[in-house]
C-alpha cells in the first residue's frame, strides 16, 4: 500500500486528490498538512466523514518524508518551491499539482509568475507529469511538476499535431474554464454574483500557463491563448485553430493515443463536451478540418479538478510506484 501525505489539503485540487485517494485500491491517505493543524480532516471537510480518521496537521518536511512514500503539495503558485525543496532535502518523493517546477526557464516564471526561482535546479530536475509523453521519465521520477489544468487540454491536442503547424502564423488557443479553476481563495473573477448568466475572457497575452504550453509542444510554436471563465463549476473546454504547413490526417496523427487509457479521440466532426468527461480523468478530443479557410480545428475536453489536477496527479502516481495506471481512476464522465 503506497501511503500518500497532502500538503494543501483544504484547496480544491488537495480535496479532490484525496476523494480519489478513498477509492484507491493500491494507496491511503497517511498525512493531510493544513493551517488548521490539530483538527480532524472529516471536522473541516465533512465529506470525508466515515472514510477516514486523519488528523490535519502543520508542515514537518522531515516528518512526512519519513511516514509517506510520496507527498502530493497543493498550494498556490510560487508558494510551493520553498516546501517542494524542504521535502526533497529530507528525502521525500514530491508531486507537486502547482506550477513552481513545470518551467524549465527562469526568465519565463519571473515574466508570468512575478516570482523569481528560489531552486531553479528543482525545476531543472523535475519530470513534467503529462503521462503520455514523458511515461517513461516519470518512472524513476522523485520531483514531478504535475500540469496546469488549462495546458492538459491544450498540450494533449496540440502536441502531436505541432510539426504540421505553419510557423509564421500562431495557434489560436480558446479555452472556457469553470469557476473552480480559480480555487477557494476569493476572487472576483470567480464570484458567483459576477460569473452567474455571465462569461468573458482574462488575463490576455499574459496567462501563466502560456509558456508552460509553448514549452511542451516543443518551444518553437508561438500560441495565441486566450481564457475565458463560465458559470460552471469544473471543466474546460479548448479549441484550437491552425492553419497546416501540408496536408495531414488527424485521425493518422492521433493513433498515437489508441493505446492511451485516458485519451479518447472522436472521428472526425464529432465534437467533445464537458458532460463527457465531468468528475474523470479523460481527455476527449474531436476535429474538424476547414475546407474554406483551409485551418485545422481541434476540440478538447477535461474536468479541470480531476484529468487537470488531481487526477493526472493520481495517474503520475500510479506511474511512478508501478501500480496498474488506472488505479483509483476508472470513472466515467457524469451526466447530468
Amino acid at each position: 500500500m503506497i501511503k500518500v501525505g497532502m500538503v494543501g489539503a483544504i484547496g480544491y485540487g488537495g480535496r479532490e486528490l484525496m476523494r480519489l485517494l478513498m477509492a484507491h485500491p493500491e494507496a491511503e491517505l497517511v498525512a493531510a498538512v493544513e493551517v488548521e493543524g490539530g483538527k480532524r480532516l472529516d471536522e473541516v471537510l465533512p465529506q470525508f466523514q466515515k472514510l477516514t480518521d486523519v488528523t490535519l496537521e502543520t508542515f514537518d518536511a522531515a516528518s512526512l518524508a519519513k511516514r509517506c512514500d510520496v507527498v502530493f503539495i497543493a498550494v498556490p503558485g510560487t508558494v510551493s518551491m520553498k516546501l517542494g525543496a524542504a521535502l526533497r532535502e529530507a528525502g521525500a518523493c514530491v508531486m507537486d499539482l502547482g506550477s513552481d517546477f513545470r518551467i524549465k526557464d527562469p526568465a519565463a516564471y519571473a515574466k508570468y509568475y512575478g516570482a523569481e526561482y528560489t531552486k531553479p535546479e528543482l525545476a531543472l530536475e523535475a519530470v513534467y507529469g503529462h503521462v503520455p509523453w514523458h511515461r517513461e521519465e516519470l518512472r524513476s521520477a522523485d520531483l514531478v511538476a504535475v500540469p496546469g489544468c488549462f495546458p492538459i487540454s491544450v498540450i494533449t491536442p496540440l502536441r502531436p499535431l505541432v510539426q504540421a503547424v505553419l510557423p509564421a502564423v500562431p495557434v489560436v488557443v480558446n479555452s472556457v474554464t469553470g469557476v473552480s479553476g480559480g480555487g477557494r481563495a476569493l476572487n472576483e473573477v470567480f464570484h458567483f454574483p459576477t460569473m452567474n448568466e455571465n462569461i468573458k475572457a482574462y488575463k490576455l497575452a499574459v496567462h501563466q500557463h502560456i509558456p508552460e504550453i509553448e514549452q511542451e509542444i516543443g518551444g518553437g510554436t508561438l500560441v495565441q491563448f486566450t481564457p475565458h471563465v463560465a458559470p460552471l463549476t469544473r471543466g474546460i473546454l479548448s479549441t484550437i485553430a491552425f492553419r497546416p504547413s501540408a496536408s495531414i490526417d488527424p485521425a493518422q496523427v492521433f493513433s498515437c493515443y489508441d493505446e492511451e487509457p485516458f485519451v479518447r479521440v472522436l472521428p472526425e466532426g464529432q465534437l467533445p463536451d464537458i458532460n463527457q468527461v465531468r468528475g474523470s480523468n479523460f481527455c476527449n478530443l474531436g476535429w474538424k478540418m476547414d475546407e474554406r479557410t483551409g485551418n485545422l480545428m481541434v476540440v478538447s475536453c477535461i474536468d479541470n479538478l480531476v484529468g487537470g489536477t488531481a487526477g493526472m496527479g493520481i495517474q503520475c502516481m500510479n506511474v511512478r510506484f508501478g501500480l496498474e495506471e488506472r488505479a483509483g481512476l476508472k470513472l466515467p464522465g457524469m451526466a447530468p
